[in-house]
């Protein structure tokens, strides 16, 4: 049986309006091989596991600038839980203070990039960490 592609969400919660970083993460994994679903601006967590849902991911990736990661990421992990998306795993990136990192962890986030990651250095976290839930 043939290995499924990787499914990713890309997603802009609250209302931060810099995406930049965001496309450039959804192109090179989307030129990596993956699969590719960018949200766009300004999604609500609950839009954001609706999404998830529609689009049967295998990650969930969320980008914030604003500072309100404390309050958005946890409640898209809520989101997701309530829709049943336990197995899709979560990640996170943006300007993220390193004291922060361990709660959003513990809220449900396999991993946080920060200024300066490289989109090789995410892909290989992708690559390494994600599987396709569709085999």
């Amino acid at each position: 049986m043939t290995k499924g592609k990787i499914k990713v969400l890309i997603a802009k919660t609250g209302l931060d309006g810099h995406d930049r970083g965001a496309k450039v993460v959804a192109r090179a994994l989307r030129d990596a091989g993956l699969e590719v679903v960018y949200t766009g601006l300004r999604q609500t967590p609950e839009m954001v596991a609706e999404a998830a849902l529609q689009e049967d991911v295998d990650l969930v990736g969320l980008s914030i600038l604003s500072g309100a990661h404390m309050e958005l990421f946890p409640r898209v992990a809520e989101e997701m839980r309530k829709r049943g998306l336990d197995d899709v795993a979560l990640l996170g990136g943006g300007i993220i203070p390193q004291e922060d990192i361990p709660a959003l962890q513990k809220a449900g986030f396999r991993a946080i990039f920060g200024p300066g990651a490289s989109t090789d250095e995410i892909v290989a976290w992708v690559r390494a960490n994600i599987t396709s839930r569709v085999q």
